[in-house]
This record gives structure tokens, C-alpha cells and sequence, in this order.
């Protein structure tokens, strides 16, 4: 049996409020700390943080780590790398684990890299083998095949993609362990923060309703259709990659393996054929809408509704159907 020091997390910070993805990475380590008879710890960096390290511990954490300066209100990618080190190489810690965000996805390979160990990225489940070893589960091949991956190396680190892991559940009752930390400040990081650029509004990851849109889609100004439908649903705009790779649309809307993994409750789709690489990303949505011309299009495999025909006929009679149906309720309202 391998010996086990305890599993930590990276929780992450969004608006001053915990992302999401910090509940799924819990929920996720909650799980195997249990099977492994060990401890699960957070660690929570930003600036007047302390009542928000009291949610992990009600989320399933047995300690918490707080970093808390006014330096690290604003994400630093060094200062956050420097002292997450710190504490782990003081700590030793079996397991690792981060949210495979922008925020993850930078800060992940850099605390790797300086713990010379090994990173598995975007994995979509874990498990705990006979010996105690981590088994990291994640798509390889565009989604062709599932990876079975342990890491030799210790800390095992790995990213999570967001909304693949169950969230944990909150209990107020559960007690742990705070502990405040001591931020040190680097002083010759050859960096600086010229200015924060606020990042666009879309979540698609968090969106009920999602009408995205492919290959069949004509020219990029077709995008206005796909919105009206969307906007009348009270949904979002999504895109498979090669309208991305285009650059059609920003990639905050990319739908897919190489994208975002979403599970709204309805998913429409678009002329979209169905690449490995996009079922990966939206399969597990709750009802699925497909609309593509070619009757042996792979997305009607997975559809709970399928739409043979073309979409530049079908859609804005869906545009003028909702719309009629939404002025009867008004009229009704009124």
C-alpha cells in the first residue's frame, strides 16, 4: 500500500466568491480521502478571504489553508506559484488536485514543474487503485478513447474539467481545522500587472439553454440568427471548434473536448454533424435538439429530437413560432 499524506485542493476565487468548480474538486476529494482513511485540505489565497474558508469546511474539507494579503486580491500567477510550493513541500501531501480553468490551467504545469512532478490535464473522473495509487481518468484522441493514467511521482497532480464532477453538498455542522498562513512576498519577480481586462460575460459552462451552431453555418454574420433563438429561449450562443478556428466567434463560446463541457438542460444543435471532440462536450446534456441535413449525421445518435432539413429554413420558423406563442401569453397577461 502506498503511503498516503492526505489529498489537498486548490480552491479558486471568481468576483471574490468560490467558483463552482471548487465544490466539484471537494465533492471529487471528499471521495477518495475516504477510501483512502485520510485527510482532504483546501487552500484558499485572496484578500479578506476568511469567513469564505468557513464554506470549505462545510463543503468536506477536514483543514483549510488561508493566504490572505492584499497582493493576492488580483491574481498572481508567481506570487499564488511561490507560496502554494511552500506549503506543499511542507506538507507533502499524497494527491493534488486543481480546476482545470484558466486559472488552473495556468498555475497548474508552473507548481509542477517546481515540484518536479508529473500533471495529468483535464481529466473527467478519479479512482483509488488496490495499492492506493491514484488512477486519472481523462479523454485522449479527441475523445476517441478513455486514458487509464498513475502517476509514479508524488504529489499525483491532475486539473479537472468543470461540470464532469459531482459538487459536494454542503453541511453546516461539519467542523475542521483553519489555518492562516504567512504570505511571502517576492521581491524581484520580473513581472507586473500593468492592467486587469475584464473577460466576457458568457459562462457558457453554467448556461440552462444552448443553441450552438456548425459547420452549417454559412458566414459568420449568420451568428444573428442563432442569437435571436437564443435570446427568445433565454439561452446562450455556442459554436463547435472550426467556427472558432475561423474566427467566427470567440473561443468563450467553443463547445467541446478542446473547448468548454457543458450540461444545460436543452441543447440545440445547429449543423452540427456530431465530431467526437463536440459530443464530448455537451453529451450529458439533459435534452438534446439536433438540426443537420444530412439524415446520418452522428449528433442524431445521441439527439433526443432530431430535425432533418436545412437550418436556415427550420430556425427562423422556430424564431417565428416561439415568438408568436410568447405574444398569446403576453396578451393573456395583460
Amino acid at each position: 500500500m502506498v503511503k498516503n499524506n492526505g489529498i489537498f485542493i486548490l480552491s479558486e476565487l471568481i468576483n471574490e466568491k468560490i467558483h463552482p468548480i471548487t465544490y466539484e474538486l471537494l465533492g471529487k476529494g471528499r471521495e477518495l480521502a475516504d477510501k483512502l482513511n485520510t485527510n482532504l485540505s483546501s487552500i484558499i489565497l485572496g484578500y479578506n478571504i476568511k469567513e469564505l474558508a468557513k464554506e470549505l469546511i462545510y463543503y468536506g474539507s477536514d483543514k483549510v489553508y488561508v493566504y490572505d494579503h492584499p497582493l493576492l486580491k488580483n491574481f498572481d500567477i508567481l506570487l499564488y506559484k511561490h507560496n502554494i510550493v511552500k506549503l506543499i513541500l511542507e506538507e507533502k501531501p499524497s494527491i493534488f488536485l486543481i480546476g482545470a480553468t484558466p486559472f488552473g490551467r495556468s498555475l497548474g504545469p508552473r507548481i509542477a514543474a517546481a515540484l518536479n512532478t508529473g500533471l495529468t490535464a483535464d481529466c473527467i473522473d478519479l479512482d483509488i487503485d488496490e495499492k492506493g495509487n491514484l488512477i486519472q481518468i481523462r479523454p485522449a484522441f479527441s475523445g476517441n478513447i478513455i486514458a487509464y493514467i498513475k502517476t509514479s511521482t508524488r504529489p499525483q497532480m491532475c486539473t479537472i474539467r468543470y461540470k464532469t464532477m459531482k459538487p459536494a453538498i454542503k453541511d453546516i455542522k461539519r467542523n475542521g481545522e483553519i489555518i492562516n498562513k504567512n504570505v511571502e512576498i517576492l521581491n524581484n519577480k520580473n513581472i507586473e500587472i500593468l492592467e486587469i481586462i475584464k473577460a466576457g460575460e458568457i459562462n457558457i459552462s453554467d448556461a440552462n439553454v444552448i443553441v450552438s451552431a456548425g459547420r452549417g453555418l454559412k458566414k459568420p454574420e449568420d451568428f444573428s440568427m442563432i442569437k435571436e433563438l437564443a435570446d427568445l429561449l433565454g439561452g446562450v450562443v455556442g459554436a463547435s471548434r472550426p467556427l472558432v478556428d475561423e474566427g467566427w466567434i470567440s473561443k468563450e463560446h467553443q463547445v467541446g473536448f478542446s473547448g468548454n463541457t457543458v450540461k444545460p438542460k436543452l441543447y440545440i444543435a445547429c449543423g452540427i454533424s456530431g465530431s467526437p471532440q463536440h459530443l464530448f462536450g455537451m453529451r450529458d446534456s439533459e435534452i438534446i435538439i439536433a438540426i443537420n441535413i444530412d439524415p446520418s449525421a452522428p449528433i442524431f445518435r445521441i439527439a433526443d429530437y432530431g430535425i432533418i432539413g436545412d437550418m436556415y429554413k427550420i430556425i427562423p420558423k422556430l424564431i417565428e413560432e416561439i415568438k408568436r406563442r410568447l405574444k398569446l401569453k403576453n396578451g393573456r397577461n395583460n
